[in-house]
């Protein structure tokens, strides 16, 4: 009886090695992913961040006072004669109390247009009065009233240095905006 042997393909002998290439192929993908994954929440703590810092900002800004619950010391700290009466009689006009109009008693230098200076509990006052003197500096002292004094430096130009009603009502719509994205 013979016996008919059917032909099988040869089998290579294994030589030992792995497949390099797929493996290579592999962690180079994994180092991509890895290195977008890192980049997205690297990017997201910095967004977070400069959320933070915006609501920070938008804490900080003034709100809207009734101008006749703020009490005002008008004072001229420049060269230009009855400076300080012509704003106290501005900001009289325009619902402020003006407690004082004088020179100014400190001799502290001031600079600019101007500067509001404020005790610890006047600073919200402060903020608030600072929108209708843009560029004034905010100087904090030792007083404990929210009482206000209004500085007008050499650079104070009467007509033009106070801002309007609708420039101070935009100032705080875009700060009550800000506070509200918070």
């Amino acid at each position: 009886m013979t016996t008919l042997r059917t032909e099988r393909p040869t089998v290579r002998a294994r030589s030992g090695r792995r497949p390099l290439p797929p493996i290579i192929f592999l962690l180079v993908l994994a180092l991509i992913a890895g290195g977008v994954w890192w980049n997205v929440f690297h990017q997201d703590a910095e967004l977070q961040a400069e959320q933070d810092a915006a609501c920070a900002e938008a804490e900080a800004a003034p709100h809207a006072l009734d101008p006749a619950t703020v009490s005002v010391r008008v004072y001229n700290a420049s060269d230009q004669g009855g400076l300080a009466q012509s704003v106290a009689d501005d900001l009289g006009a325009r619902g402020f109390t003006i407690a004082e109009v004088a020179n100014d008693p400190t001799n502290r230098e001031v600079t600019g247009v101007g500067e509001v200076r404020h005790g610890v509990s006047g600073k919200s006052t402060a903020a608030f009065l600072a929108l209708y003197l843009p560029g004034a500096g905010l100087w904090q002292d030792v007083r404990s009233t929210q009482q206000v004094d209004l500085v007008l430096g050499p650079e104070f130009v009467i007509g033009e240095s106070l801002a309007t009603d609708d420039v101070v009502d935009a100032a705080l719509a875009e700060a009550d905006e800000a506070a509200a994205a918070c």
